[in-house]
C-alpha cells in the first residue's frame, strides 16, 4: 500500500497525471515507417505514479454477447472506487498470433485513453494514406440532376419583380431572389418584362382634357 493517500479514484488519478510522463516512440510501424508508443513504453509512463498514489491497473480480456474485447480497470485501493473502459478485439488473422497483436492494441490504447496520455497516433496514419488512383476514362459521365423548383416559389418570384417601383428596385429585389429560382425562364421573363415596362419613356402630359385649339 502506497504511502500517498487519497479520497477517492479522481482525486488519486488526477495527481497520479501531475507526474507522468511522456510514453517514448522506441517502437517502429513497419508499414508506415515510423516511430510509435508500443505498450511497454506506454506502462513505463504512467504505472509508476498510479502505483504511487494507490491505483490498481487490471486488462482482462472478455468474450461475450456483445463481443470481444479488453476491458481496463483503474482500481483505487484506499476507497474502493473503480473506472473502466472498453477496446473492442479486431483480430485480423485467426490465430494465437492474430489474438495477441489485438489484445496488446487493445491494452496500449485502453491505457492510454484511461491514463490521459496522448503520443503521435500511429495507427492514426492510415487515414492520411492518399485515396486509390481512379481512371476516369472507365467512368461513365453521370447525368447533372437540375435542382426542383416548386410552382409556388416561381409565381412569388414573379409576383415579387411585378412590384419594381423603379429600375434601382428592381435590381435590389432581383438580387434577394434565390440563384435557382433565377435561373427559372419564366422568372427570367417577368424580370425582363418588368425592366421593359420601367424603361419605357412616359407619355407626355397633355395638360388632361385642356387641349388649346
Amino acid at each position: 500500500m502506497t504511502d500517498v493517500k487519497h479520497k477517492g479514484l479522481y482525486a488519486a488519478l488526477a495527481a497520479a497525471q501531475g507526474e507522468m510522463g511522456r510514453a517514448l516512440k522506441d517502437a517502429t510501424n513497419p508499414h508506415f515507417k515510423m516511430k510509435y508508443a508500443d505498450l511497454a513504453s506506454v506502462c513505463d509512463a504512467c504505472m509508476p505514479s498510479l502505483s504511487k498514489h494507490g491505483i490498481a491497473v487490471l486488462q482482462p480480456a472478455f468474450d461475450d454477447d456483445t463481443g470481444r474485447y479488453v476491458k481496463t480497470i483503474f482500481v483505487h485501493g484506499d476507497s474502493g472506487e473503480s473506472a473502466e473502459c472498453r477496446v473492442p478485439l479486431i483480430v485480423a488473422k485467426n490465430d494465437m498470433q492474430g489474438y495477441g497483436s489485438a489484445v496488446t492494441y487493445a491494452r496500449r490504447y485502453g491505457l492510454m485513453g484511461m491514463a490521459g496520455i496522448a503520443p503521435d497516433d500511429d495507427d492514426g496514419n492510415a487515414a492520411i494514406k492518399s485515396p486509390p488512383v481512379v481512371d476516369q476514362r472507365k467512368q461513365e459521365p453521370q447525368p447533372q440532376r437540375k435542382p426542383q423548383v416548386s410552382g409556388d416559389a416561381i409565381a412569388q418570384a414573379v409576383e415579387y419583380l411585378a412590384g419594381a417601383e423603379d429600375i434601382a428596385h428592381l435590381q435590389r429585389l432581383w438580387g434577394n431572389i434565390p440563384a435557382d429560382i433565377k435561373a427559372v425562364p419564366d422568372v427570367i421573363a417577368a424580370k425582363d418584362k418588368r425592366k421593359a415596362e420601367l424603361t419605357q419613356p412616359k407619355p407626355a402630359d397633355l395638360g388632361g382634357d385642356n387641349i388649346p385649339y
